[in-house]
């Protein structure tokens, strides 16, 4: 579940291993370069953390950042 704090979106996953994360990351990165929207994100072995704010709205939680994050959400399915 996505939780907003300090403007911006958050959520953390975790997955079986690192390549079940990275794969999730590389899936995460071609739905962001559609919508030229991109995460601040990081991972260590099997757990990524993204936050989504944006930039040229003042880096604060937008609809663009909610789409994404249903976007992202929809990978997980």
């Amino acid at each position: 579940m996505w939780t907003e704090t300090d403007n911006k979106l958050y959520r953390k996953f975790e997955f079986s291993n690192f390549s079940e994360a990275f794969a999730f990351m590389t899936r995460v990165a071609i739905e962001a370069e559609k919508m030229d929207h991109h995460p601040l994100w990081t991972n260590v072995y099997n757990k990524v953390e993204i936050w989504l704010s944006t930039h040229d709205a003042g880096d604060v939680v937008t609809a663009k950042d909610k789409k994404l994050a249903e976007r992202i959400d929809k990978l997980l399915q």
